[in-house]
């Protein structure tokens, strides 16, 4: 796959040298952003290959896995296991070893919580040992890349939800429109008393919402107090990125979300533009949940691009 990969950005350099051959301070900057990212991917393909998968009992019959990517809900019974999400493709085998190690029995389900490739990468992997279960706007988007294979794309597809039976356990699938994607599904185990809440939810900080893909940000909002309003106090939450945690960090999580939205949409209305809203910044009891993907900068960015 790397050599592969290689090849193509190589090729890609060689197409834009011929296009732009009159033109040399050009095509060394595009020969260079090239060999960047051909570093930048080796460096992730040698992380990857590093990785730990590391397992943490959530409640009940319930785990999460963690390592590169999102996070790994696992419900491992006498019957078989059920996976949630699924990282990228270079972990398969890790994850498996790690489920496996739980409880050694046959997988049976598997669910994808949206079509983000640290969720869905490895369900060529599985998807030959149980069946992929989402949102039919994840099989939509999934099947819309130049470059899917047929074997990734969920085969149970849903508009509203949908509740798998296993061992004891009872697995409540819920779609919820327009929030980090249009496809998103938070998985709540009745019995278990456990919350996976896809990328609804980012325990490290500001959360992404995909803008290009059906995310909204007043929309995330609203499915946040969703699961806020459905589930029991005392549920345990597996969050999309992040550690284990609790309703309490939720609702502090929806508590700064309506800050912002409150925050952007009066300097909106107040005729403020982009730079100087940025340059106010989102204030000082919430600018410590920047983090490395979504900087407090791109969080205002997605902010005024989906409120203005």
């Amino acid at each position: 796959m790397m050599l592969a990969l290689k090849v193509q950005l190589c090729k890609v350099v060689i197409d834009n040298n011929i296009k732009i051959k009159f033109s040399g301070e050009i095509m060394f900057k595009k020969t260079f952003m090239a060999l960047t990212l051909i570093m930048s991917v080796s460096a992730n393909a040698d992380k990857m290959s590093e990785a730990n998968i590391a397992v943490q009992p959530a409640a009940g019959d319930v785990y999460m896995l963690q390592g590169p990517g999102g996070n790994i809900g696992v419900l491992a019974t006498d019957k078989g296991l059920l996976l949630v999400d699924d990282k990228f493709a270079p972990l398969a085998e890790k994850i498996e070893s790690a489920m496996k190690g739980i409880e050694d029995k046959e997988l049976k389900y598997i669910i994808n919580t949206h079509y983000h490739g640290d969720h869905t990468g490895s369900n060529s992997y599985f998807s030959h040992k149980a069946p992929i279960f989402a949102h039919e706007n994840v099989r939509n988007r999934l099947s819309s890349k130049a470059d899917h294979q047929v074997d990734s794309l969920p085969v149970v597809t849903y508009k509203d939800g949908v509740t798998i039976h296993l061992a004891n356990e009872e697995v409540q699938l819920t779609h919820l429109a327009k929030g980090h994607t249009d496809g998103d599904t938070y998985v709540y185990f009745k019995n278990s008393n456990v919350l996976h809440t896809g990328d609804l939810f980012f325990e490290v900080g500001f959360p992404y919402v995909d803008l290009n893909s059906g995310g909204s940000v007043k929309g995330y909002l609203a499915n946040v107090r969703h699961m806020l309003q459905h589930t029991p106090d005392d549920v345990v939450i597996i969050p999309g990125h992040g550690q284990l945690t609790d309703k309490k960090s939720l609702l502090a999580f929806a508590q700064m979300i309506d800050f912002s939205i409150n925050k952007v949409s009066a300097a909106l209305a107040a005729g403020k533009t982009e730079q100087q809203i940025l340059a106010e910044g989102i204030g000082e009891k919430y600018q410590h949940l920047s983090w490395a993907f979504i900087t407090e900068e791109k969080w205002l960015k997605t902010l005024v691009a989906d409120l203005k």
